[in-house]
């Protein structure tokens, strides 16, 4: 009996080492399994790797050279775009000079430095009044022949009486650099027609092309329906945007050159072939001898802007006793006393003292 159960017992024994030799072979083959497949992903997962490195660094020269061809361009308003231009979205004060609440907007930049030296409103949507036509001069420079000579339209001298005309009539002729004179320096409805008709073939085709190359110069909060200013409640623009279409109109030599004199002798052919000459004093205070400029600056020349609507308007090209470049707007004063009354203070402190002190 007792060899009975002895055998039982070992019989036992041995079936379950067996089971547990099983289990473990079983184990292993799971855990061989398990690392064969760990294996194999990890060998796919680089070889997706692989090919997706492969793929982006070939994929890599043809976004640089998109991005090089289609976005580094005025649009763009990151480094391409800004890195040459004052900037500011707020406020800035200038110490010494004190704020005039019955203004528009005023702002002044230091062209060198790429700074703004004051803002107040510069962001703020204004009639521009006059002021339209520096974007008329960029248009008129850009697209437009200088040599050229243009006739006289009916519709170019169809304008108001109380509107400040050069005085020509329908069928006179005159040169392009006449019309920009007449434009810049005597501020001439009749010569900002005969240009935008000129070089657009209408004046529609003329605002159209003002419209887009504001936008291209960084101008999106600008509208214009006409090339000379005359009121227009769709017609509107802000003291910064004129500050970036009067710095791009002051990269070219001739605009500057036109603003600078203090008066100029136009030649004019009338219909009947006869000649005549007229003479035209700059309507800003400061070149036609009205207003005098704090002692260490020189104020070349610029452009005003009039209407009932507008207030009294001027931006103006600037130097300083050492020739570095200022820019310098005030738009909306109720009188033409407090506009260059607060231009002299605003240029005595930003640009005059600072060239006492150099």
């Amino acid at each position: 009996m007792k060899c009975t159960n002895k055998n039982k017992k070992q019989t036992q024994n041995s079936y379950d080492a067996a089971r547990r030799r099983k289990a473990l072979r079983k184990r292993r083959r799971r855990q061989q399994q398990i690392v064969t497949v760990l294996v194999i992903l990890i060998l796919c997962l680089t070889a997706i790797g692989i090919a997706y490195l492969i793929h982006s660094g070939s994929k890599k020269d043809y976004v640089i050279d998109y991005e090089t061809k289609n976005y580094n361009k005025s649009l763009y308003k990151g480094d391409t775009f800004a890195k040459d231009l004052c900037v500011t979205s707020n406020n800035v004060s200038l110490e010494g000079y004190a704020d005039d609440d019955s203004l528009g907007a005023a702002g002044l930049f230091d062209i060198k430095n790429n700074t703004v030296l004051y803002a107040d409103n510069i962001h703020t949507q204004l009639y521009p009044a006059s002021t339209t036509k520096v974007m008329t001069a960029y248009v008129a420079l850009k697209y437009g022949n200088l040599d050229d000579i243009v006739t006289i339209s009916e519709n170019a001298v169809n304008l108001d009486a109380d509107a400040q005309v050069c005085g020509f009539e329908a069928g006179d002729q005159v040169s392009m650099y006449d019309l920009m004179n007449g434009l810049l320096l005597y501020s001439g409805n009749d010569a900002a027609l005969a240009i935008a008709e000129h070089v657009g073939g209408s004046v529609e085709a003329f605002v159209q092309k003002m419209n887009e190359e504001a936008k291209a110069l960084g101008a999106t909060n600008t509208n214009f329906v006409n090339p000379h200013g005359l009121h227009d409640p769709q017609q509107y623009t802000t003291a910064y945007d004129l500050y970036l279409m009067f710095n791009a109109c002051s990269k070219n030599p001739t605009f500057i050159d036109i603003i600078s004199q203090k008066s100029y002798s136009a030649t004019i052919t009338s219909a009947d072939g006869d000649q005549w000459t007229t003479e035209w004093i700059p309507t800003n205070y400061y070149s036609a001898g009205e207003a005098t400029p704090p002692e260490g600056v020189n104020v070349l020349g610029g452009k005003t802007g009039t209407t009932d609507e507008a207030g009294s308007c001027v931006i103006l090209y600037n130097q300083d006793m050492e020739s570095n470049p200022y820019i310098s707007v005030i738009m909306g004063a109720d009188t033409k006393t407090i506009l260059y009354d607060d231009m002299t203070a605003l240029l005595a402190v930003g640009v005059g003292t600072k060239s006492s002190k150099n």
